[in-house]
């Protein structure tokens, strides 16, 4: 039997995340990818011009870009302004950004997104309750941002009936489609990080009877794999990325075993991308910070050796196009594809600073600092399009 292709070895044995790489249809010219990042800059849920210019600045040629996490229905919002692609007014604002992304060279998936129960009765249609796997709220570890720019506690939500699941499949499956027709190249399943999908996944959350419930893996990634299919008969497999995030408990996303929860995604998406002929575009997965063979101190706390062997498990069980995000350097992501613990590697804060990261990470140029204090203000330029880029210039 011939041996499994590792995908890191089909450019050569000197891999950085300046090498090319092909990704499923898509041709890259290095590794470092855009990942999702909410802005809170699509006014009343209409992209806008601004947003042109931001994406545009981050692209480069052979690059590649993943939206922000992009509304797939009323009930899918839980951040003020947050841009959706569930109305033909979506559609047309999104074709304006991607076209310009497109003129720099760069590839363009969209996030496709629903926050679940990590929304508010603020954004609800109706002033209704957000809808979720569970009757479970949130604790007030976490809070919800507000349309004032005030934090407030999660409310309850309301538990989804088994008869309205597939509903909420057909926005996926619809928005995926509106993605295309705005000319994306493809749509990135949002699974990870305590919103909807992730309520399913985790047994933490996950407290349903029926075959959506909590008590086996195949009931709970039940739902995760009707999207990934339903998604994937509109608009084609090698259009498709899921992104899942294990073993963080961003808004009280727990399970109690997360190397099993991935390696049972894993077999999951193997199985399905052999049905189908063809594999996913990627999968993405989130984890607390990248560290590699020690513990990496975190304020307080530190991630263990746990989480590396998660990742390098995870890692070795997928057979397709990897992408790792979640505080990495520079010089952790070349480590990082250069040991084959991952193919591409996304940032999201070092490039909400540094329009041309994939410059200076070239150069080994110092970066700018980020200001978290206007990650989701709704200024069209002010933290947003108005980071300084370096004087010296290059090809990139």
């Amino acid at each position: 039997m011939a041996e499994k292709e590792n995908p890191t070895q089909q450019q050569g044995e000197d891999n950085t995340m300046f090498s090319p790489y092909k990704m499923g249809n898509f041709n890259l010219s290095h590794r470092i990818v855009l990942a999702p990042v909410t802005r809170c800059r699509a006014l009343e849920g209409k992209p806008q011009p601004a947003m042109r210019e931001y994406y545009s600045q981050r692209a480069t040629k052979g690059g590649f870009l993943v939206s922000e996490g992009t509304a797939i229905s009323p009930t899918s919002a839980g951040f003020p302004h947050a841009p959706g692609i569930y109305s033909e007014e979506h559609v047309e604002a999104w074709r304006n950004i991607v076209d310009a992304v497109h003129a720099k060279g760069s590839i363009f998936f969209c996030q496709l997104w629903h926050v679940g129960r990590a929304s508010h009765s603020a954004y609800q249609p109706g002033g209704a309750a957000p809808i979720s796997s569970t009757s479970k709220p949130l604790s007030d570890r976490s809070k919800v941002l507000m349309p004032d720019g005030t934090y407030d506690s999660y409310p309850q939500p309301r538990q989804l009936r088994t008869s309205e699941i597939p509903e909420i499949v057909e926005d996926y499956r619809q928005s995926a489609i509106n993605a295309i027709r705005a000319g994306f190249d493809g749509v990135e399943i949002h699974s990870a990080h305590g919103y909807l999908i992730d309520q399913f996944l985790k047994d933490g959350i996950n407290d349903r009877t029926d075959e959506y419930g909590g008590g086996s893996y195949d009931n709970r990634c039940r739902f995760l794999l009707q999207v990934i299919q339903a998604v994937a008969s509109a608009v084609g497999i090698q259009r498709v990325a899921v992104r899942i995030s294990p073993a963080i408990d961003h808004l009280d996303a727990t399970d109690s075993d997360p190397l099993g929860l991935a390696l049972a995604v894993a077999e999951r998406l193997n199985k399905l991308q052999k049905e189908h002929g063809s594999k996913l575009t990627y999968l993405h997965v989130t984890h607390p910070r990248y560290s590699h063979r020690t513990k990496l101190e975190l304020g307080k706390h530190s991630i263990e050796d746990e989480q590396v062997k998660l990742l390098k498990t995870l890692r070795k069980a997928y057979e397709g196009t990897f992408m790792s995000s979640g505080g990495f350097t520079r010089d952790s992501g070349m480590q990082a594809v250069a040991e084959g613990d991952t193919d591409l590697v996304s940032f999201g804060r070092l490039f909400i600073s540094n329009p041309d990261l994939v410059h200076r990470f070239k150069l080994n140029e110092p970066l700018n600092d980020y200001n978290r204090q206007t990650f989701y203000t709704h200024d069209p330029i002010i933290g947003y399009t108005d980071y300084p880029f370096l004087n010296k210039t290059s090809e990139t």
